[in-house]
């Protein structure tokens, strides 16, 4: 099968290409996915795409005609594809679901330690051989309450991760998880009421229609003064004007997050010498209790391989004609 990867970074193709064995014939291009882009897979059977790129109905449409059936994503989440689209117009499109959730748990967890404990500000001062204290302190997670939107995959990796920091662990979600309730106390809540409880709050869940800007103006004027939010989801869970509204006016503590609504076209690429166009970004980049990174949760060595592999045994279902388990119709996943 001939496969053209778009988007293809340097510290992926090399598991890429172990993974393939030379079964399928890949093009690797550093380009991603998009309206104006999507002639490149002219006389490729298949694309391979990762969460940045655009397969929007367009997009499809423009793939289709080119003669290309099918689109695997390196990626778990898939809201930048039209997957009802995509199967109106017989384009298959599969995912890598269960690369590691381990990653992204550790990563949130890392990004929790890193704000509350003011790690980033405390190196820079040590650089400058400052060792004041003064602005450094922050808050045992003994004892605190952390809210879990979203326990799937991730989110109940979380759920134990806190419960052994000695967490009192409550979360939302549309389908309550038995097992963790009763071996770790957890305590399904609504969404608002989780935000007044909880001192710390992990967003581990979709974006679609329903969670697009779900964490916006009252849900933070609901939580607690200096509540800090942690998002390894998606950016578009998070209004981003609101969440800078509510970090200026001291009412949310901080704001950790690898992710940003509008990462597209700006993550995944080197701007130090053009500099950002995005004026939104930049004020939440400047403020003192953000802390941002560019969506590197996934990256270990580990995920990586996963995703290679789940890249390759999706194109050897669909090559052998064999059912792909990782074919998407129009179920949800949980994160």
């Amino acid at each position: 099968m001939k496969v053209l990867v778009y988007s293809a970074k340097d510290f992926e193709i090399e598991n890429l290409e172990k993974s393939n064995g030379g079964k399928h014939k890949m093009k690797f291009v550093p380009e991603a996915l998009n309206a104006t882009t999507a002639v490149m897979a002219a006389g490729y059977d298949a694309i391979s795409i990762f969460s940045n790129d655009d397969a929007s109905l367009v997009v499809l449409e423009i793939l289709q005609e080119l003669g290309v059936k099918y689109m695997t994503l390196r990626s778990t989440g898939y809201n930048n594809v039209s997957v009802k689209s995509a199967k109106r117009i017989g384009l298959k499109v599969g995912y890598a679901p269960e690369y590691s959730p381990h990653a992204i748990a550790e990563h949130a967890v890392g990004l929790l330690l890193a704000l509350n404990r003011k790690l980033i500000k405390a190196h820079a001062q040590v650089q400058h051989y400052n060792f004041l204290l003064d602005e450094l302190v922050g808050f045992d997670l003994n004892g605190k309450t952390v809210g879990i939107v979203g326990t799937g995959r991730i989110g109940s990796i979380l759920v134990r991760i806190f419960h052994a920091f000695g967490c009192k662990v409550v979360a939302n979600d549309v389908k309550r998880n038995s097992y963790l309730e009763h071996h770790y106390d957890l305590e399904y809540l609504p969404l608002e009421e989780l935000c007044r409880k909880s001192d710390v709050i992990s967003i581990n869940t979709p974006l679609n229609y329903e969670t697009h800007h779900m964490f916006h103006e009252p849900l933070f004027m609901a939580m607690k003064q200096g509540t800090l939010l942690i998002n390894t989801a998606r950016g578009g869970i998070v209004k981003t004007e609101d969440v800078i509204s509510a970090l200026k006016s001291g009412h949310l503590g901080g704001y950790a997050t690898d992710v940003y609504e509008h990462e597209r076209g700006v993550f995944f690429t080197d701007n130090s010498s053009t500099g950002l166009n995005d004026g939104l970004l930049k004020e939440l980049i400047e403020l003192p209790n953000v802390l941002l990174t560019p969506h590197q949760a996934f990256a270990t060595k580990e995920a990586l391989e996963r995703i290679a592999e789940t890249t390759i045994y999706n194109l050897d279902c669909w090559e052998e004609g064999k059912v792909c388990k990782n074919e998407l119709g129009f179920e949800t996943v949980t994160l």
